[in-house]
């Protein structure tokens, strides 16, 4: 049976003010609040509440027939309690329909995957992350979901190591090759770790083509759509369609009647024989065909589906190095308003603005005038952090120092997780001994009042006064 893989990413930037050097030292709020009520206002109004109505219709109304899958970073999280909560309101809905599989992904949306000196903190994030949804939907996430689908065999290594059983990622031609994208995968360094290549083609149909009276197949019905699936190969057997939420009414205005066509999916997918699954499903139904061998690290954005957009040019290297020039200080500090600065400063659109590749796709860059004023903007923000950190954790402190400190941290937490371990087992022990002394006391005591009683026993009845 055909299945259908259906995931929508929940990310809103952090828009970054106008800063200026001679800020450096004096002015330690990074954030255009405005710009970031206004913009998460107008998608939650225009796509997040109406997608998320219509996901919530279709998963009721379907009986169990309807699945989806969803990743919410934490910064994004942090944005819709802030500007939106009928938003989260909303997740949470979708959540008590027990159709949506809540992904894992990073804390702060960031490249931290792609840093040598940031695989810490990349564990790290992650972790805070799949905390932080467990906490709100009760879902330990099972599958991980890369900022914009970076993948590599090293990074699915180091996700497998972390406990996932899958990762989502992109179908680029250049490292499928021969392959197809309706197969389940694994990653080429840990067979254990199971991936997913997103059909690219079918996505992109939804989230960028819908709406274009110049594409050859406007306009899209839902019926085509499902044929296109029912009618490939008997073999190809799972169809991984991934885009952001905010396709469903940005990308594609709702005037385009694009909640409209997703809506009608599953009555045509049922009539075709094709199925909606999770992630988690899907691993459990399918075995992997063979190993994705990635190299270099690929993602779902621009044609080059790589890492250019954020890393391509000399400005955006030197902005990342400065960046993870300090992670090893970081993560040793317990205050919060830096590390909340650290997650926000790592977001990958901060880089994307910087970038000087001609796409065919219009990028708009917010208050920078072009990637140069992007560069200098977020310079002069990481100067001063920088200088914050340092204040916490003079340059004085060498690396041998600060390994030292990270070691002991990191045995601390294992130290703390183990007798947490611990502790559960003892418990349950306990219970299990206690659970058979309880048992033998109520036969006795029901054995007891069904023994009749002697004659002898019987007192007479007192004699009246």
């Amino acid at each position: 049976m055909k299945t259908i893989c259906l995931y929508f990413e929940i990310h809103q930037i952090n828009h970054l003010k106008r800063y200026r050097f001679f800020d450096i030292g004096s002015d330690h709020y990074y954030y255009d609040d405005y710009a970031n009520e206004t913009s998460i206002s107008n998608i939650a109004e225009n796509s997040y509440i109406p997608a998320l109505k219509v996901l919530i219709d279709m998963a009721r109304k379907n009986e169990g027939a309807f699945k989806v899958a969803i990743s919410l970073s934490g910064v994004g999280i942090e944005q819709l309690e802030r500007y939106a909560p009928q938003v989260m309101d909303l997740l949470q809905e979708l959540n008590e329909t027990n159709c949506c599989e809540f992904l894992a992904e990073p804390y702060s949306h960031g490249l931290s995957s792609l840093s040598p000196k940031g695989e810490q903190y990349f564990r790290d994030e992650t972790k805070r992350q799949a905390e932080r949804i467990n906490n709100l939907f009760g879902q330990k996430p099972k599958i991980f979901r890369n900022s914009s689908m970076i993948y590599s065999d090293e990074i699915g290594a180091l996700v497998a190591d972390m406990g996932f059983k899958g990762v989502l990622t992109e179908g680029a031609k250049h490292v499928l090759g021969w392959k197809n994208p309706h197969y389940l995968y694994h990653c080429a360094l840990n067979p254990k770790l199971k991936v997913f290549t997103r059909d690219f083609k079918l996505s992109d149909d939804i989230s960028l083509r819908f709406s274009d009276p110049s594409w050859v197949s406007y306009p899209l019905m839902a019926d085509t759509y499902m044929d296109w699936i029912a009618q490939s190969p008997e073999e190809e057997g799972i169809f991984n369609i991934f885009m952001e939420l905010s396709a469903l009414g940005i990308y594609q205005p709702l005037s385009s009647h694009i909640l409209e066509f997703i809506k009608s999916l599953p009555a045509c997918a049922k009539k075709r024989n094709v199925q909606f699954a999770t992630p988690s499903e899907i691993i459990k139904n399918h075995e992997s065909v063979s190993a994705i061998e990635v190299p270099y690290p690929m993602s779902w954005n621009d044609e080059e589906r790589d890492t250019s957009c954020w890393l391509g040019n000399q400005m955006q290297r030197e902005a990342f190095s400065k960046l993870y020039s300090i992670a090893d200080r970081v993560i040793l500090l317990r205050d919060k308003r830096i590390l909340q600065d650290w997650d926000y400063l790592q977001a990958s659109n901060n880089f994307r603005f910087m970038t000087t590749k001609n796409n065919s796709v219009y990028m708009n860059r917010g208050i920078y005038e072009s990637p140069y004023d992007a560069f200098t903007n977020y310079m002069n923000i990481l100067g001063d952090f920088i200088q914050r950190v340092n204040r916490s954790f003079p340059q004085e402190i060498n690396i041998e120092e600060l390994n030292a400190l990270q070691t002991i941290i990191q045995n601390q937490d294992k130290m703390i997780l183990s007798l947490e371990k611990q502790i559960v087992r003892l418990k349950s022990a306990q219970k299990s001994k206690a659970e058979p002394e309880k048992k033998p006391a109520k036969k006795a005591v029901a054995a007891k009042k069904s023994v009749p009683k002697k004659e002898s026993d019987k007192q007479s009845p007192k004699k009246k006064a």
